[in-house]
């Protein structure tokens, strides 16, 4: 199956969003609450609803960028947004964007690419991040034999995905996930190597 622009789009149109929690979670607050840099350029692909940006600007964040290559989660972020400033919404393939950022922001994106997009998504991080860039969040770490997304990865995966362009500095069970999620999260850090 192509996951497409068309597919993602749907998806929002008939509100077949099972992944979407409603809010920032918990592993994404945690991360953001110890992070004191508010003018860092930071970058949620993906984003959907983007609970997350809309919790960094709550939290002083002011150079927060928003992608998604699916149109109706950003027109209702606009909605939500229409007197915050420091927020960029952009409707994008993140495979076509272009930007330079000391963060990334992973949360439910690498387990919608298709496997065979995986080293591309990896390639792509580094490109956007600034030296001593990271990307922090959470991958799934769960088995699943399902033709539709998630894509879920074992521990080992993502070491030999990512080693080969980042510096791993965390990759632990997340104990902190939402209550649908205990046990299934890995929370990341993951540093550019240069």
């Amino acid at each position: 199956m192509k996951h497409d622009q068309h597919y993602w789009q749907k998806r929002y149109e008939e509100h077949t969003t099972s992944w979407d929690l409603g809010h920032a979670s918990s592993p994404l607050k945690s991360i953001i609450d110890k992070s004191d840099h508010k003018e860092a350029p930071i970058l949620i692909p993906g984003a959907g609803n983007a609970y997350e940006a809309l919790y960094l600007i709550k939290k002083g964040f002011n150079n927060v960028t928003v992608l998604d290559i699916a149109i109706q989660p950003l027109l209702q972020l606009k909605e939500k947004i229409t007197n915050a400033t420091g927020i960029h919404i952009i409707h994008e393939d993140f495979f076509e964007h272009q930007g330079s950022y000391d963060l990334i922001i992973e949360q439910t994106f690498f387990c919608a690419l298709e496997p065979r997009f995986r080293e591309s998504y990896i390639n792509k991080c580094h490109e956007l991040l600034n030296t001593n860039g990271c990307i922090e969040g959470v991958l799934f770490d769960f088995k699943t034999t399902s033709n539709e997304p998630p894509y879920t990865a074992t521990k080992k995966e993502y070491i030999n995905l990512f080693q080969k362009k980042f510096n791993i500095i965390k990759l632990d069970r997340c104990l902190i996930s939402e209550d649908t999620r205990q046990g299934k999260e890995l929370i990341i850090k993951m540093k550019k190597n240069d």
